[in-house]
């Protein structure tokens, strides 16, 4: 497989961790550089593991987890997505109790935004591409777009504030709506 259709595919996977790592950055204070750090290693690390899981185990347990999958993903998406719509709608400062850098939280985020590689790994390995090379890839790139997100919307909440805090929550609780209607409608 060439280096450019690796990239498409790497860049297509990290969609997800890019809007997630906007919406954290548009809510969160100080996302330099340990939080910042915590979600970028974790995406990329789940990014690159999913597809070499999915490769390694075949196809079996993709049928077992494709039946639920999209609906973890979309449950995690709107529960943080929510709190988010929740905080931008309280008087003051938030002070977003739950960091999404940090504990469950981003482990379930990084679980829920990489799901999709999982299915691709399987992919990979019916078409009998070998699987770390695509998967070392996968991972740099959702690390470097979730540092692109996080950048870009800690622009925009120091831009609008409070706006890109509801903002923020609604593109989560969208990403989570077409994770799910993508896997009911298919």
């Amino acid at each position: 497989m060439d280096f450019i259709t690796v990239l498409l595919i790497a860049l297509g996977l990290a969609m997800d961790a890019f809007a997630v790592a906007l919406g954290v950055g548009t809510t969160r204070k100080n996302v330099w550089f340990r939080p910042g750090f915590r979600l970028a290693f974790h995406f990329g690390l789940f990014q690159f593991m999913m597809p070499i899981i999915g490769w390694t185990v075949g196809e079996t347990i993709v049928r077992f987890i494709a039946n639920w999958d999209h609906w973890v993903a979309f449950g995690l998406l709107a529960y943080v997505g929510g709190k988010m719509v929740k905080e931008s709608f309280e008087e003051g400062e938030s002070h977003n109790s739950a960091d999404p850098t940090r504990k469950w939280t981003l482990v379930m985020l990084a679980i829920a935004t990489s799901i999709d590689a999982l299915a691709v790994g399987l992919s990979l390995a019916m078409v009998q591409v070998q699987i770390l090379y695509p998967s070392i890839v996968f991972g740099i790139v959702a690390a470097a777009m979730t540092v692109i997100g996080l950048a870009l919307g800690k622009r925009l909440g120091v831009k609008f504030g409070k706006r890109m805090e509801l903002v923020g929550g609604l593109v989560l609780i969208g990403i989570g709506l077409r994770v799910l209607i993508s896997h009911i409608v298919v």
